[in-house]
């Protein structure tokens, strides 16, 4: 079972100031509305309601954290959840890119998610959900490029791969990796960016987006280890 599953409801905000004052690392998701983040989020924690996706897209401005360690699937919701004990925090970011949303919302959805993911120091990782027959969108090209300059790594997922064919798909993945390439640094350098195809429906990827958030978390040993104790 990967620790993943264990993934409880923390808490969510609206502003900077209400982030949470834990220390553990956190794995932040971010993507386009409608690239299928919700979706991902609950298929890689085995959870079919965890992560919301609102009826209305791009209307939701909270960030939500979610728990790995200090609670357990089955307890009851109001059950507390052992802060002390929390190994990681997945962090669901609000969806971007629909035109419906108040000029005054967009700009509070650039001045949260900009200041989280360029000062938040908890953050190890960013999880970059993207359609893969949409990738590298402006608002997507704006998440990159808010975050390659803390060196930390972006894991992008392209979904919905079972939308195309497999000529398509190795062609999608090849430019995506080309344009994550293109990025380097002052010294000419590459930025960590990895990517990977991703399908809900087909259940394609799930394993390797597992691997790698926990890889990212600095869990992925203590998961391998609880799976060799069960084998045992």
């Amino acid at each position: 079972m990967s620790k993943l599953w264990q993934a409880r409801f923390f808490t969510t905000v609206n502003q900077l100031r209400e982030l949470p004052d834990t220390q553990v690392p956190e794995i932040a998701f971010a993507g386009r509305s409608n690239a299928g983040k919700s979706t991902a989020i609950n298929i890689l924690c085995n959870q079919k309601g965890l992560a919301f996706a609102s009826k209305t897209p791009g209307r939701t401005q909270h960030i939500n954290f979610f728990s790995i360690g200090g609670a357990h699937v089955a307890q009851h919701r109001k059950d507390p959840t052992i802060v002390e004990e929390i190994q990681a925090l997945l962090v669901d970011l609000p969806g971007y890119g629909y035109a419906e949303v108040s000029g005054s919302a967009k700009l509070h959805w650039q001045r949260l998610l900009g200041d989280y993911v360029q000062r938040r120091d908890q953050l190890a990782a960013l999880i970059l959900i993207m359609d893969s027959r949409r990738p590298f969108t402006e608002l997507d090209i704006q998440m990159l490029e808010w975050f390659a300059p803390t060196g930390k790594p972006i894991h992008c997922i392209l979904t919905k791969v079972d939308k195309l064919n497999r000529e398509e798909s190795i062609t999608v993945l090849r430019q995506a990796k080309a344009k994550l390439d293109s990025y380097v640094d002052e010294d000419g350098e590459g930025f960590p960016f990895t990517v990977q195809l991703f399908s809900a429906v087909k259940r394609v990827g799930i394993d390797e987006a597992n691997d790698k958030i926990l890889e990212l978390a600095g869990l992925l040993d203590n998961d391998l280890e609880s799976e060799s104790d069960t084998d045992e």
